[in-house]
């Protein structure tokens, strides 16, 4: 009967490792708990090591020892497994971007965590990046048009765009957008500034361009998943899906969700719609944008910048040295080439 009891218990440990180590393998990856489980690889790698030890130390227990090194042997696989994901989506971030060259496109995105984050400190790293795109989930259009006055006082002219959501408090309600004259002129589309079509809580900036051949761009801001908003995460990951379509997109900001979550959701070999991550194609999609409070490795992606097939990712950079700057979110900067 324990025997019995025993390979019950491996066979359902056994089953629960690979769901959470292959979530988008069963169709559970945006379903509550499993969607907040698996946003934590590194920490999920260091559970399932965690749990093969504690299980080789019971083993010293004679009657315990076949269960023991049972679910030893699920929870070492479990492991294995879930660094060998983590370490197919990127290293540990330390190399620089390529040099910018005249068609190089950089963008940056961070979650400011409102009034968290003074203007100054965003306009430095923008600049310091020579950025052409910042995507500011969290951040209002005043503060916004500050940091693109700074931008211009140290020689780096922007354009500051917004979306916002007055019923939404604080500063999630606004989500800015600076664009490079460079790229031409834009304009935030109606639709993305009445909340016609638009990410579900928290609004993300569709904006056009009205001249010049730059591409779409999308300023992302998704709901977090939390138990009562799981639905609308869903919608919000589905539209932000449908706005990368085959025409010249470019998407960046707060997704509230890692690539793991938006299994399903690309096509052609895409990560979302018809875009592809930038941060896993150039080998830094293993690394946390938040929260800044955990060490990169430990922390969850979700911040992400996409581009459709026109633009060919050289290089992505996480900013690990702004932990301390306000924000619980770190920027991440991509530099594009067009590919054709």
């Amino acid at each position: 009967m324990l025997r019995l009891l025993g390979i019950l218990v491996t066979v359902l440990c056994a089953i629960a490792a690979a769901v959470l180590t292959f979530p988008g393998f069963f169709r559970v990856e945006r379903i509550y708990p499993i969607a907040q489980i698996v946003s934590f690889r590194g920490v999920l790698a260091l559970a399932f090591a965690a749990v093969a030890l504690l299980a080789l130390l019971l083993a010293i227990v004679r009657p315990l020892r076949p269960l023991a090194f049972s679910i030893a042997l699920v929870a070492g696989v479990a492991t294995v497994a879930n660094v060998a994901v983590l370490s197919a989506r990127g290293g540990l971030g330390t190399d620089p971007l390529p040099a910018k060259t005249e068609s190089s496109v950089r963008v940056m995105t961070w979650n400011t965590a409102g009034p968290a984050t003074p203007p100054e400190t965003i306009a430095k790293i923008a600049v310091a990046m020579d950025a052409d795109i910042v995507a500011l989930p969290e951040t209002t259009i005043e503060t916004g048009e500050s940091v693109a006055l700074a931008m211009r006082d140290l020689g780096h002219r922007m354009w500051a765009h917004h979306a916002s959501d007055p019923s939404t408090e604080w500063d999630a309600g606004s989500t800015t957008l600076l664009i490079s004259p460079d790229l031409g002129d834009y304009a935030v589309i109606e639709s993305s500034l009445d909340g016609t079509s638009n990410t579900s809580t928290v609004p993300s900036a569709v904006a056009m361009p009205v001249s010049g051949d730059g591409p779409i761009v999308v300023a992302v801001h998704a709901v977090a998943p939390r138990p009562s908003y799981m639905q609308s995460w869903r919608d919000d990951l589905q539209w932000l899906a449908d706005q990368c379509g085959d025409g010249n997109v470019i998407m960046a900001g707060d997704f509230n969700a890692t690539v793991d979550h938006m299994t399903g959701l690309g096509l052609d070999g895409a990560t979302l719609g018809h875009c592809t991550d930038a941060a896993v194609e150039t080998g830094n999609g293993a690394l946390g944008t938040w929260s800044a409070d955990m060490p990169a490795v430990l922390g969850t992606p979700i911040d992400h910048v996409m581009a459709t097939p026109q633009w060919r990712a050289s290089g992505s950079l996480v900013l690990r040295s702004l932990d301390e700057s306000g924000s619980d979110h770190r920027p991440l900067i991509v530099q594009y080439e067009p590919a054709g």
